[in-house]
């Protein structure tokens, strides 16, 4: 199922349409346990007193309908602190800032980790016209923490609870 995965801010390299998708995996989720509070709440809100024969009757259908609804708001809130609902709020938040500085972000940027980006770059570099897997000179004599770190100046660094990634 798309967006199942967990995204995690140690991971080296993440992809932006990852983490929408993993946004709307658990959107849904909560959505299908709030859904169920509208349905509580609509059904205690239609309960009519005429509809019943005995009072007793229908204060027994409003107790249950108001425990039915006391269950799903529960649901929600537990759902809310539950490790999938803090991941869904670190999610949102580093979204929310790193689409700001990535212009495809719908349709794929990258972000990569502060510790790896030394290797981003090596790799980066390695994906031009350079044959560095013979790792011959001049490659074995690059400064490769000044290379990344020159690298960065085209780069915004965004934080992932508490991690910092790049992306551009």
């Amino acid at each position: 199922m798309r967006g199942a995965n967990e995204i995690s801010n140690t991971d080296n390299v993440l992809d932006s349409r990852d983490i929408i998708e993993r946004i709307e995996y658990l959107e849904s989720e909560r959505e299908a346990l709030t859904d169920e509070v509208d349905k509580a709440q609509e059904a205690l809100d239609d309960l009519d007193g005429d509809d019943f024969e005995e009072v007793s009757a229908f204060e027994e259908a409003e107790q249950t309908a108001k425990d039915e609804l006391a269950t799903a708001q529960a649901n929600v809130k537990d759902w809310d602190e539950s490790d999938e609902g803090q991941e869904l709020a670190k999610l949102k938040a580093f979204a929310e800032e790193a689409e700001g500085y990535a212009e495809d972000w719908r349709h794929g940027a990258t972000m990569i980790h502060e510790d790896y980006f030394e290797d981003y770059a090596r790799d980066l570099a390695a994906e031009g016209d350079y044959d560095m897997k013979n790792e011959q000179w001049p490659y074995t004599c690059i400064d490769w923490a000044k290379a990344a770190e020159e690298l960065k100046q085209d780069y915004t660094s965004v934080d992932f609870d508490g991690e910092t990634y790049w992306v551009r």
